[in-house]
């Protein structure tokens, strides 16, 4: 099966220099919070983070390669994602999912779940996890704006 890309983010994106991606363990869950992109989409403001939560995540990784290894194709996906510096959910080739060796292992007992992918500036996130969800925090600014993921159905 082909690889194919879906993008999450519309309307919103992270800080394009300095994102500052973190993760976090919660349970079975992962959190990512990253600085948002206040250039670009007017309703942020500078310093602002977003929190997006990964239910039941089995596995993830944030790492290499940066943007310069990706448009230099040192990349799996330089020459199948779309762009650079999106979020997306990535159905297809599992060959491609399990290349990369530096996964952290997060639910021993969850299933399969959905590949998510997002690249940052200096380096790449990636996720397994059931779905994903805007974290409804204090202080998320995605939250505040009310802004949405581009889920697809399945």
């Amino acid at each position: 099966m082909r690889t194919q890309f879906f993008q999450l983010n519309m309307g919103w994106n992270a800080e394009p220099n300095a994102p500052q991606p973190a993760v976090q363990v919660q349970g079975d869950d992962l959190l990512l919070s990253f600085y948002v992109n206040p250039y670009l989409y007017s309703e942020f403001k500078e310093d602002e983070t977003a929190t997006l939560r990964f239910v039941r995540c089995l596995r993830y990784r944030l790492g290499s390669p940066d943007d310069e290894g990706w448009h230099r194709g040192q990349c799996r996906f330089s020459k199948l994602a779309p762009d650079w510096g999106e979020f997306y959910i990535v159905k297809g080739d599992n060959t491609l999912l399990n290349a990369p060796q530096d996964w952290k292992q997060v639910c021993g007992h969850c299933g399969l779940g959905r590949h998510f992918l997002f690249y940052f500036r200096d380096e790449t996130f990636e996720c397994v996890a059931e779905s994903c969800e805007i974290e409804p925090v204090e202080g998320n600014s995605l939250q505040r704006i009310g802004k949405k993921l581009n889920l697809p159905l399945s």
